[in-house]
């Protein structure tokens, strides 16, 4: 495993498929965590359906809400290569990089904290709230705590591969001059 230092920070200069995705479910956790906290507890599906879809995007690259923006003129940034313009948007799955790493480790930590909040205790939604913020966040920002984690751990990010890392004297240099 190699670790890495600096900063993975996503493309921000257009709204492509992914990032809008992110958008899109963050604000979708946070109104779910918002009327299952002060409403009722069953408003958690919105949540739990998040991060279902999520664990789903990950493991096949079928994306519900990237299909409705691809239909809608959007272009994907990990749309898997198809030999012909195609109807259907479809996020590559030939390898477990960075972002997909995402999807499958959002997905999963949604679905469990919701099944919590229902079981446990309703502060579960505290963490749910936290994941919306942060995709909103990440959406907005391209900034992401998990998608740092994963990168400072050797996880090969597909949407910022020019990402810079420090130098020990605390310069940055392009990470292909370091191969």
């Amino acid at each position: 495993m190699a670790f890495r230092s600096g900063i993975y920070i996503v493309p921000t200069n257009r709204w492509y498929i992914e990032r809008t995705v992110w958008l899109i479910a963050g604000v979708t956790l946070l109104i779910g965590t918002s009327l299952a906290a002060w409403v009722h507890p069953y408003f958690v599906v919105l949540v739990i359906a998040t991060g279902l879809t999520s664990i789903v995007v990950a493991l096949t690259g079928f994306c519900p809400v990237g299909n409705i923006l691809h239909r809608l003129g959007f272009k994907g940034m990990l749309d898997a290569p198809a030999p012909e313009p195609r109807r259907w948007y479809r996020m590559r799955t030939d390898s477990w990089y960075l972002e997909r790493r995402i999807y499958l480790a959002v997905g999963i930590n949604l679905s469990i904290a919701s099944v919590l909040s229902v079981l446990h205790s309703p502060w579960w939604l505290a963490f749910t709230g936290f994941v919306g913020v942060a995709m909103v966040w990440f959406a907005a920002t391209g900034f992401c705590i998990m998608a740092n984690g994963l990168y400072w751990f050797g996880a090969e990010p597909r949407l910022n591969p020019e990402t810079k890392v420090a130098c020990p004297i605390g310069q940055s240099r392009d990470r292909r001059a370091e191969a």
